[in-house]
């Protein structure tokens, strides 16, 4: 594993990242208070703008962001804060789906004026280094915030755009601020194989986990001390105030705005970043339904599917029997078969092993299984091992045991960046 051993003192902006997690403290300058089902944790903006938002005071703001980037009374926080004359914000920075949400996936907004606020909106998707740093000196920033919602999945793209915006706000010598919302699956463990540099790409750029367990604040800590530390960026964090390692998403009390359009509910990130490796297949991963990553299906499978996979005996998930046409995607407009899966206990739901077995037993039971002919597989997995391994007949645990090394080495290094208990 290539992750260095350099300590949060090598991330050269880290120390003033923890001492601005005490922003929050502030009295009535605070942000509009919640009306009914107030929530229990009070995100990173929250606690911002509780504090007048004094850690933006003197400083020409650009916001990276996305529809999830809302207060906990639904409102988005660049409306909120483009009136508001305690701020200077100039530019707002759109992630892959844009800054308003209008595009799918592999697709983003471009550069256009926002018609709500009229601020200049950037396009970051697929942009990195100096390009990026390139847009960043020309909308005349001197601090970028990151406020964006995770699903806790390496492969889910806001986590690169983080980490390239760090990389690019560096080079271009801007102050760098993440504001922390909760990782929906819980902060519990890290899980899945460990990504191969080789294998880098927008669905993974350095070496973390499949499921990393993290927030955003802490991988953003993570990134400066473990992989930009040759050129950290001065990098501030707020954290939340209430939330726990433990928390899944529906017990926060905070409202849940889809990240992306295939990302509907909580429950999919439940089990996304294990279905989605069903990408690298010609089998549907539910996308064009009304459950993606829970349904998954091909012409031709049926009840043999959801048999074996109940069969290996996963804790706290059953897979029903189901049929579903998706209305775009793959099989558009035909009804496949497959299973449903039906998480009955998302403690002990471990999501990574549960899409590794419905890939062995898929491949087993259904005689058309296919990779993607580009071997996206091994991009999602981050090597090539997880296919070669199934391709050999190898079972759900002796591919699950094959990256315990690389996962244990991550997870020591990821304790280090750890904010909450």
């Amino acid at each position: 594993m290539s992750l260095s051993r350099r300590g949060l003192l090598a991330a050269g902006g880290a120390v003033g990242a923890l001492a601005a997690t005490a922003a929050g403290t502030g009295g009535a300058s605070a942000a509009p208070a919640p009306g009914k089902g107030q929530s229990r944790v009070r995100t990173g903006f929250d606690r911002l703008a509780a504090d007048g938002y004094a850690l933006l005071k003197g400083q020409k703001v650009g916001v990276v962001t996305n529809p999830t980037g809302i207060t906990s009374d639904v409102r988005h926080i660049v409306d909120v804060m483009h009136p508001d004359e305690r701020v200077d914000l100039v530019a707002v920075f759109g992630p892959e789906h844009g800054f308003r949400g209008t595009a799918q996936a592999g697709g983003s907004e471009g550069r256009y004026d926002d018609p709500a606020t009229g601020l200049p909106v950037y396009d970051t998707y697929l942009k990195s280094g100096k390009p990026l740093a390139d847009v960043f000196t020309a909308s005349g920033v001197d601090t970028i915030v990151f406020d964006i919602q995770d699903a806790g999945a390496r492969f889910y793209t806001y986590i690169w755009t983080l980490y390239d915006c760090m990389e690019a706000a560096a080079l271009a010598g801007k102050r760098f601020v993440v504001l922390d919302r909760p990782n929906p699956v819980t902060g519990r463990a890290a899980l899945g194989p460990v990504l191969d540099p080789a294998f880098a790409t927008f669905v993974g750029r350095r070496e973390i986990a499949q499921a990393h367990g993290m927030t955003v604040t802490e991988l953003a800590l993570l990134f400066n001390a473990e992989f930009l530390a040759e050129r950290p960026v001065d990098l501030r964090i707020v954290k939340m105030s209430g939330w726990k390692r433990s928390d899944f998403f529906d017990t926060t009390g905070l409202p849940w705005v889809p990240p992306s359009p295939n990302m509907p509910t909580p429950d999919t990130a439940l089990v996304y970043s294990g279905t989605c490796l069903f990408e690298g297949t010609n089998l549907s991963e539910g996308r064009g339904t009304t459950r993606p990553f829970e349904l998954l299906g091909a012409e031709g499978i049926d009840h043999r599917w959801a048999a074996a996979v109940n069969a290996v005996g996963l804790p706290g998930v059953a897979f029903r029997e189901a049929y579903f046409a998706p209305t775009f995607s793959k099989f558009q407009g035909k009804t496949v078969g497959g299973v449903q899966l039906h998480v009955h206990d998302r403690a002990a739901f471990d999501p990574v092993r549960t899409g590794i077995a419905l890939l062995v037993t898929a491949k087993r039971t259904w005689g058309g299984f296919e990779w993607r002919s580009d071997n996206w597989i091994d991009k999602l997995t981050g090597n090539t091992r997880v296919r070669t391994m199934i391709d050999a007949g190898a079972d759900t645990d002796e591919v699950v045991g094959a990256w315990a090394k690389d996962l244990a080495a991550f997870r020591s290094v990821r304790k280090r960046y750890l904010q909450y208990r």
